[in-house]
């Protein structure tokens, strides 16, 4: 039982920090446990937890994505410009899906066939995918979306907007597909010990490029979801997104080398970073800090897992 604790430590950690910002907000305030502030913070980390999923698979294989936001961006315009030709909707939705799907496995084949640091590949897609996304629609968003559109990413479900089941449902089939499959395995195994793999005969490089097609998968639908809600698709949409999954991810306990995963830690970071902005909202405090506030989490997140890291090592 000690054992048992002590190997989710950071997950107990953040699940009691958690509880207590949010019994010191609802003291605070007196509107954080309002059944309406709930949903609230529901709805509008939906789409946040859709992204750190897809960043945790991405760190676990022991790569990044810096380019999460602009495919994010890009997959909705394409996703707007073609349901703007008067298409069924659901035939938009997959060409914003496929969309995201490709620009991950460009990601993922640029990484694989020239061995250059997915940092430095990620970095350089980003703009490119941004600036695509300014070039295709002049920096004007596109707007006016059919209604059975907007019913799909923000339809009311039990006074539930649907882009809330999407990101759990995501996130129940992301836990068998990590923990009990063999893509699971394998992509954990990639980022911790990757010629294991290659010895054993595994193709590491479509392994690899999957787990970047899955990220745009994602990254997509949690643009159709924005686009859906603000019924505009902007070229500006999603900046800084991936500085957000990837503090969440961090937070949640996976380790930025990769080699192992934590899903569920991952879902409660995304859920505490979601109380820390609606606690600053509802005391009022100027959204200028909460950039600041999310950088400093994601450096102290950073730095603990090192040390907590080279200590593991040590011992």
């Amino acid at each position: 039982m000690k054992q048992f604790f002590r190997r989710r430590a950071t997950l107990w950690m953040l699940i009691g920090f958690c509880l207590l910002l949010g019994l010191f907000l609802g003291l605070r305030t007196g509107l954080f446990f309002t059944g309406k502030n709930i949903v609230n913070i529901l709805e509008a980390n939906s789409f946040k937890l859709l992204l750190a999923i897809g960043m945790t698979f991405i760190i676990a294989s022991g790569g990044i994505d810096l380019s999460v936001g602009s495919v994010l961006s890009l997959s909705a315009i394409f996703t707007a410009i073609t349901l703007k030709q008067g298409v069924p909707v659901w035939v938009g939705i997959s060409v914003g899906l496929l969309s995201g799907v490709l620009m991950g496995l460009i990601n993922g084949c640029l990484i694989h066939f020239t061995g250059i640091n997915a940092f430095i590949i990620t970095l350089g897609t980003s703009f490119l995918y941004r600036g695509l996304a300014l070039i295709v629609t002049r920096g004007t968003p596109v707007s006016k979306m059919p209604a059975a559109f907007r019913t799909f990413g923000c339809g009311d479900i039990l006074h539930i907007e649907s882009g809330v089941y999407m990101a759990l449902a995501a996130l129940l089939i992301a836990f068998p597909l990590l923990y009990k499959m063999r893509w699971g395995h394998y992509i954990t195994t990639l980022g911790g010990n990757p010629q294991a793999l290659r010895r054993c005969g595994v193709k590491t490089g479509m392994w690899r490029i999957s787990t970047y097609a899955v990220m745009g998968f994602l990254a997509a639908l949690a643009g159709i979801i924005i686009t859906s809600r603000l019924n505009s698709a902007e070229p500006n949409a999603g900046l800084n997104m991936e500085m957000d999954a990837i503090t969440a991810v961090i937070m949640g306990g996976t380790p930025l080398h990769g080699g192992s995963a934590s899903l569920a830690g991952t879902a409660v970071a995304v859920l505490l970073l979601g109380t820390i902005r609606n606690g600053l909202t509802l005391m009022s405090v100027s959204s200028y800090y909460q950039q600041f506030i999310t950088g400093a989490i994601l450096l102290c997140a950073v730095v603990t897992a090192e040390l907590r890291e080279r200590r593991r090592r040590l011992h």
